[in-house]
């Protein structure tokens, strides 16, 4: 029951998200549908940076190779020629459905993960943010200017837009029952163990590396199947997927609690939801009667001073870095929780 009651929150959130959004305009429902896709990657990002305590700047790396594969393999070959010119020959003859292209971009963000992941998971705290970084450097700069894979600095056209409600529902899910199932597994609580104490894990028998390759392999797959659901919902260019997304995605993770799934997931919808609305808010927007109509950038002042004061005020995040656990109520004439311990 308690082990329920841990996954049942973060699904809880999202399936109400998603019940909000089937009730807004057409025009409002896309912010709901980014807030969902969101809530992936952020699981994303938790899977290995609260189980592990390192710090990545780099999965949004994995996100924008699970995007452009996704994209590459979802536009019409005919409609390939006038948009990638230079594409290479096998992705310029293959087209893939919906479905088949969210797999390949989860394969492809795996494989990149564990690539990546065979040199750096030796490192750890500033190396170890510093190498991811340079990683996110690496795969921006192959994506922008080398055209035989994409379509370079020109935006993804013709792409089927086929992420709706339901189907970044049905991703945020499957993303927070995969970390839900890894931090109850043995790996993650070797992981975890990994983090409270290095020396002592590796004293057990842990191998701090191992364990963080998989980790960060199995992170990469779930940010790189969040890339696939993106680009289906927008014509995404390569600036789209670069430091912003890097800023406001540990952003979230930050301010909900990155001890925790259920703070990656509320992180994710708070932040987020507040993202939307600044950044509706800079294009003008009615708020009770009120015309506001912030300067540009506004929204990304705002999240950084939001994650400054939870850093400061409340260090664990909103959840303060714990699971939803509901009190039990104790049986007549047992023990006391402290004298049962």
């Amino acid at each position: 029951m308690r082990r329920g009651e841990e996954l049942l929150a973060p699904a809880a959130l999202v399936l109400a998200t998603a019940l909000l959004g089937l009730a807004v305009s057409a025009s409002t429902q896309t912010y709901f549908v980014d807030t969902l896709v969101k809530v992936s990657l952020v699981v994303a990002l938790y899977l290995f940076i609260g189980n592990s305590g390192v710090l990545s700047f780099g999965h949004v790396s994995f996100v924008a190779v699970g995007a452009w594969t996704a994209g590459v393999l979802s536009v019409p070959r005919a409609e390939k020629p006038a948009i990638m010119p230079n594409l290479a020959h096998v992705l310029r003859e293959t087209t893939v459905g919906n479905v088949p292209s969210l797999a390949l971009a989860a394969l492809a963000g795996l494989v990149l993960a564990l690539l990546v992941g065979l040199p750096l998971m030796r490192l750890s705290g500033l190396a170890a943010g510093i190498a991811t970084f340079g990683v996110l450097e690496i795969v921006d700069n192959v994506l922008r200017y080398y055209e035989k894979i994409g379509p370079g600095l020109n935006a993804f056209s013709s792409v089927p837009e086929t992420t709706g409600v339901w189907q970044a529902a049905v991703g945020a899910l499957l993303a927070v029952g995969l970390a839900f199932a890894y931090q109850r597994s043995r790996f993650g609580r070797m992981l975890r163990a990994t983090r409270e104490d290095p020396a002592a894990a590796s004293a057990a028998g842990i191998s701090v590396y191992r364990q963080r390759l998989l980790a960060f392999a199995l992170s990469g797959a779930v940010a790189g199947f969040a890339g696939g659901l993106y680009i289906h919902l927008l014509p995404l260019n390569v600036d789209s997927l670069y430091l912003d997304l890097t800023f406001v995605t540990l952003a979230m993770l930050v301010v909900g609690g990155s001890g925790s799934l259920l703070g990656a997931v509320v992180g994710a919808l708070a932040v987020s939801g507040l993202d939307s609305f600044l950044a509706a808010a800079e294009n003008g927007v009615d708020l009770l009667g009120v015309h506001l109509d912030l300067p540009a950038g506004t929204r990304v002042i705002v999240v950084g001073v939001l994650m400054a004061l939870v850093l400061v005020l409340r260090p664990g995040g909103l959840t303060g870095g714990r699971e939803l656990r509901l009190p039990r109520r104790r049986r007549p004439g047992s023990p006391a929780p402290a004298e049962a311990a």
